[in-house]
C-alpha cells in the first residue's frame, strides 16, 4: 500500500498519545478510532500495527532514528520493522523524512547497549539476565517482540475441536490443533472472530493456549465447588465451568463489579447457567468469609505485571517500573493468603500469573508455604499428565513466548493438607 499524508499524520497524531502511557495502550487506540470514525478498516488495522511496533521497539527504534519524536519513529517502524520502501512510503514526505530514513535503513545494531537491543527498560533487562543469564535473556526479549497470534478455546460442551477446525475452514479461516491445550486452535491470521456464528453461538471463546492450561492444572470435577479469586472479565472462570460440564458451582469473585458485569452475556453465550458472581469488598468480604474452607479448588490469576503478555500489550514494559513490582509483589502475597482461606482440606489451589518476574512468581510462592502451615506443593507436570497433555515444566508451570508458543506465564499448584 501506499502511505498517504494523512494516514501519516493519523499514525503520529495517534503514537504521540500512546508515548503519554496515560493509559491501557488498547483502550488509547480504540478511544482514538471513535473520535476518527472515518477511518476505515484497512486504515485502522495499518495504525494499529505501525503505532504497536514503535511500542515494542522504542529503545532500538529511538537508536536508528536518532530521534524519539512521534514522526520519526512511526517513519523508521515502517522501513526497519515493516519493510515499507520509500516509493511505498509516497511522494509528499518531507527532505528531513528522506535523511531520516536514509540513516535509519543504515543503522546498525553493533555498540548498542544489550537492553536496547533487547528493547527493554534496563532495570527490566538487568533483571531478566540476573534470573536468566544474557543469552536466555535475549531470547525472552526477542519472544515477547513478536506480535502473539489468535487463540481460540472450544467451548467442548458444545462441541469439538476438530468440528471447530472444519468449519472454520469451510468459512476460509485458517487454523489448526493447538499443541498443549486440548481445546485449543491457533488462527493463521486475526480475522474477526466476535463476528463469526461459532463465537456469537457461545462455541469458541478468544482466549491463549496458557490461559487454557490453568484451567486444565487446577482440573475442577462435576460436581464440585470452585473460586476463580481473581475473575476480572470471567475467560478462566468460563472454561472451568466447562469442564465441569454445568454441574456444581462455579464462584467468580473481584473487586471490580465492572469487570464482573461483563461475564453475565458470555456465560449466556455459552450456555453456562452454574457461574455465580461475587463482587469482593475486600480481603475480608463477608460472602468470601462464609465461603472459607467450603471450596474444593481455588483459581488465584493474580493481578501482576503483565510481562509475559508483551507480545499483545508491549505498552506494559514501559509503564511499569521496578517499585511497581515491589507494590505489586506485596499485594500478590495478600490475595494468595486470603484465597487461600476458602480451600477445604484436600482441596487444590493454583496461583497463577501472566508475569515473566521471579518476584511476582516464585518469591510469593516460598512466602506463602514459609508463612502458612498445613499447604504442600503439587507437581505441575504431573498434574498435567493426568489430564493427558504432554507437558513437563517442573514443579512449577513456566511458559514462555519462544518456547512454547503462548503468552509468559507462571503457575504452582499447593494442597491444603
Amino acid at each position: 500500500m501506499t502511505l498517504h499524508a494523512a494516514l501519516l499524520r493519523h499514525a503520529e497524531a495517534l503514537l504521540e498519545e500512546l508515548l503519554r502511557f496515560a493509559a491501557p495502550a488498547d483502550q488509547v487506540v480504540s478511544r482514538y478510532f471513535r473520535n476518527h470514525r472515518t477511518l476505515g478498516q484497512r486504515d485502522r488495522a495499518f495504525l494499529a500495527e505501525a503505532t504497536f511496533a514503535v511500542l515494542r521497539r522504542k529503545r532500538s527504534l529511538e537508536a536508528a532514528a536518532g530521534s524519539a519524536q512521534p514522526r520519526a519513529l512511526v517513519l523508521a517502524a515502517l522501513v526497519r520493522i515493516q519493510g515499507l520502501s520509500l516509493r511505498a512510503l509516497g511522494e509528499r514526505l518531507l527532505s528531513k523524512d528522506v535523511e531520516l530514513l536514509d540513516r535509519v535503513r543504515t543503522a546498525s545494531a553493533d555498540g548498542l547497549a544489550d537492553a536496547v537491543q533487547a528493547d527493554l527498560p534496563d532495570w527490566l533487562w538487568a533483571r531478566l539476565v540476573e534470573a536468566h543469564g544474557a543469552v536466555e535473556a535475549m531470547q525472552i526479549a526477542r519472544g515477547l517482540l513478536n506480535p502473539a497470534p489468535l487463540d481460540l478455546r472450544v467451548n467442548v460442551a458444545k462441541s469439538d475441536r476438530d468440528a471447530v477446525l472444519a468449519r472454520l475452514a469451510q468459512d476460509g479461516i485458517e487454523g489448526r490443533a493447538t499443541p498443549y491445550s486440548p481445546a485449543g486452535i491457533r488462527l493463521a491470521a486475526k480475522p474477526a472472530i466476535n463476528r463469526h456464528p461459532l463465537f456469537e453461538e457461545g462455541v469458541i471463546e478468544v482466549q491463549d493456549e496458557g490461559s487454557q492450561l490453568l484451567a486444565y492444572l487446577l482440573a475442577p470435577r462435576r460436581g464440585e465447588m470452585v473460586a476463580d479469586y481473581c475473575a476480572g472479565a470471567g475467560g478462566k472462570t468460563l472454561a472451568l465451568a466447562m469442564l465441569m460440564r454445568g454441574t456444581g458451582r462455579v464462584y467468580a469473585m473481584d473487586v471490580s463489579a465492572r469487570r464482573l458485569a461483563a461475564l453475565a452475556p458470555r456465560a449466556a453465550r455459552a450456555g453456562i447457567s452454574n457461574v455465580h458472581t461475587i463482587a469482593l469488598s475486600g480481603a475480608s468480604d463477608a460472602r468470601a468469609k462464609r465461603l472459607a474452607g467450603k471450596i474444593d479448588r481455588v483459581l488465584v490469576d493474580a493481578p501482576c505485571s503483565g510481562f509475559g503478555t508483551l507480545r499483545r500489550n508491549p505498552d506494559l514494559k514501559w509503564r511499569h517500573d521496578a517499585a511497581a513490582i515491589a507494590e505489586l509483589a506485596e499485594k500478590q502475597s495478600g490475595i494468595l493468603t486470603a484465597a487461600a482461606r476458602l480451600l477445604k482440606p484436600g482441596g487444590r489451589l493454583v496461583y497463577a500469573t501472566c508475569s515473566i518476574l521471579e518476584q511476582e512468581n516464585e518469591a510469593v510462592v516460598e512466602r506463602f508455604l514459609g508463612e502458612t502451615i498445613g499447604f504442600r506443593e503439587l507437581h505441575c507436570g504431573e498434574l498435567l499428565a493426568a489430564q493427558r497433555i504432554a507437558l513437563d515444566t517442573g514443579q512449577r508451570l513456566r511458559l514462555w513466548p519462544q518456547r512454547h508458543g503462548t503468552d509468559g506465564f507462571f503457575a504452582a499448584a499447593l494442597e491444603r493438607r
